[in-house]
């Protein structure tokens, strides 16, 4: 028999690592990044064209790369920080060059220029496929410029399972905010289709995060600080009055890497116990510096897991830690005795008190307060009998006057409209039809008939846009603001008309007609959470999230009283869809029960 076991061809080898490596293109920022940090560089660029799709590009003025490593970086297996196994657990850099070079130029056209600072020339490398199809002195800067093209160029199948534009950059964007989170220190620059989008400057931590999450979380911050043997924590955690019912921004770092860790981030929910509305999370930023040695942080491909050795104790001080700065910054709560003024002494009295004199007590030796009661009978206010005789003159009365009026009553209610419609606990519609009754999730049910409206005016036909008195300028970050603005003509069509965007700001002087002005904030970062979720990529898409997201903002909510006009307005709105029976996220609008399943609840 012949043999059936085989090396694979590198180009194979290298293709099948990067299914490991990248699995999109915000992989490969993160991998190019980090490299650029650990090359000592201060200033970082990051270009993007389509989302990354079409290029990826880090420019750095870090140490550069000789020749020969410029050469070597795109070997397989080749690396600057691993010389022998146990360099596995005592890691201190991300990873100089190497390592994801060579699965990235194996789905890719990679140009690499590189200088050292003791050189004339720098070297140029061009690659496709893992192929090099050239390499040559250049004229360059100090530092290393990788541009990335065309990802997944000849892995059509791996490229087609790529989200929308919007998506992807929302993880690219995910990534470039670990990074330079972690990195205060170092200026960054990220373009987005020669639009800027981040212009970061060299700064301290809670400088940083206002960069890049905008003015309004200054406010916020909560400052964390704690140094003891085995780890010392410092960040900021966000006060409990701006929680959020979506888990916003939460970062854990670890020795300058972002990390997840469901263990950590318990504990600091536990020092917000009592804090939080439930259902709400607190945002933090939160950084660790443990013994490189004392952390396994190669456990996930990419390496945002980490084990400890002493997790027990870093919950422990984690969760202290935190409390003890809420308590120490009035966030927690405290015991307040309201003082009553009435009580207080006034100054001119208090100045004087040597005037003023002891007040005399009166008392009066005959007073007995039993003696009149043991003469006569006690009376109550509350005559037990006398109220019984009102109560039943009182029935009396209304049943005689019912019966008096009994059939001119019935005759009234006989000409007046019969009720079809009746709402239960202000969350349930109940409406009668002729084989029994239907029951209507009210919330739901109207979810479905913004949507179709919305949809319709997004898509089919020109939405009513109501112009505001005063334009309304809203706050956002850097990131959200250019999501938005990709999203632009969709939210025009809905009836958004927009003044002007500057980098953290916009301002909007038009809405659709059934949106008020103070729904505005709260539409768009609804919008901006339901379309950071994962959609396919179609024309249609983020029509239908917009719809969507539109839809579950403005819809009734459980708990709102309908009186018997808005209830049958909404069956008949309802009723008119185009799909009726199923709300946009896939839920039942309403039930049927039909008489003989009624008559069947009763029999058994």
């Amino acid at each position: 028999m012949s043999d059936i076991i085989q090396l694979l061809p590198d180009h194979v080898a290298n293709q099948i690592a990067a299914g490991e490596v990248v699995q999109r293109p915000a992989s490969v920022v993160k991998e190019l990044l980090e490299n650029a940090i650990d090359a000592g560089a201060t200033d970082i660029k990051l270009l993007l064209k389509d989302a990354g799709k079409i290029l990826i590009q880090v420019i750095d003025n870090g140490k550069g790369m000789s020749i020969t490593d410029a050469r070597m970086c795109f070997e397989r297996h080749a690396t600057s920080k691993i010389k022998k196994a146990e360099d596995l657990f005592d890691l201190h850099t991300k990873g100089f060059r190497g390592e994801a070079l060579a699965s990235i130029a194996a789905i890719a056209h990679v140009e690499l220029k590189t200088k050292q600072e003791n050189q004339e020339l720098g070297t140029s490398i061009k690659i496709e496929g893992s192929k090099i199809i050239s390499q040559n002195f250049v004229n360059t800067t100090t530092g290393t410029s990788i541009a990335v093209k065309n990802l997944f160029y000849n892995i059509p199948a791996r490229r087609k399972f790529l989200k929308s534009d919007t998506i992807e950059t929302r993880h690219i964007i995910d990534e470039f905010q670990r990074i330079v989170l972690a990195h205060p220190s170092i200026s960054f620059l990220l373009h987005h289709n020669d639009i800027e989008v981040y212009n970061l400057k060299n700064s301290n931590l809670r400088k940083r995060i206002v960069a890049v999450f905008g003015s309004k979380i200054n406010e916020k911050l909560v400052p964390i600080e704690e140094q003891t043997d085995i780890v010392s924590i410092t960040g900021f955690v966000t006060k409990p009055s701006f929680s959020k019912k979506k888990r916003g921004e939460q970062f854990f770092f670890v020795n300058d890497r972002f990390i997840k860790n469901g263990y950590l981030n318990h504990a600091v929910i536990s020092a917000f116990e009592g804090l939080l509305v439930q259902g709400s999370h607190p945002s933090y930023f939160l950084y660790l510096k443990v013994p490189a040695n004392s952390i396994d942080i190669n456990i996930h491909p990419t390496k945002t897991e980490i084990e400890f050795d002493n997790a027990n104790a870093l919950y422990a001080m984690l969760r202290a830690t935190i409390k003890h700065s809420l308590g120490q910054y009035n966030v927690a709560p405290i015991l307040d005795f309201n003082r009553d003024a009435n009580l207080d002494i006034p100054y001119q009295l208090e100045k004087n008190s040597s005037h003023i004199s002891t007040p005399k007590i009166i008392v009066n030796p005959d007073f007995n307060p039993f003696k009149e009661a043991s003469q006569k009978e006690i009376h109550f206010p509350f005559n037990r009998e006398k109220h019984i005789q009102s109560w039943e003159s009182l029935h009396t009365s209304v049943e005689t006057l019912e019966n008096q009026n009994h059939d001119e009553l019935f005759k009234n209610t006989q000409e007046e409209k019969i009720q079809k419609t009746f709402q239960i606990q202000r969350k349930y519609i109940i409406s009668l039809i002729k084989s029994g009754v239907v029951l209507i999730h009210q919330s739901l049910a109207h979810q479905r008939i913004l949507y179709e409206s919305f949809l319709e005016s997004i898509t089919v036909k020109e939405a009513n846009s109501q112009q505001l008195l005063f334009p309304v300028k809203i706050s956002f970050s850097s990131s959200e603001i250019e999501m938005i603005y990709t999203l632009k003509p969709e939210l025009e069509n809905a009836g958004f008309s927009f003044d002007e965007f500057t980098r953290d700001s916009l301002t909007i002087k038009g809405i659709p007609t059934s949106v008020t002005e103070s729904k505005i904030s709260i539409i768009l970062e609804d919008l901006l959470n339901d379309i950071n979720l994962e959609v396919p990529e179609t024309s249609y898409s983020h029509f239908d999230v917009m719809a969507k997201s539109f839809a579950k903002t403005l819809s009734i909510k459980t708990g709102t009283f309908l009186s018997e006009r808005e209830q049958e307005s909404l069956v008949n709105d309802l009723f008119s869809c185009k799909e009726p029976s199923i709300s946009p996220t896939g839920k039942a609008t309403f039930k049927t029960l039909t008489l003989n399943k009624i008559d069947h609840l009763f029999n058994n």
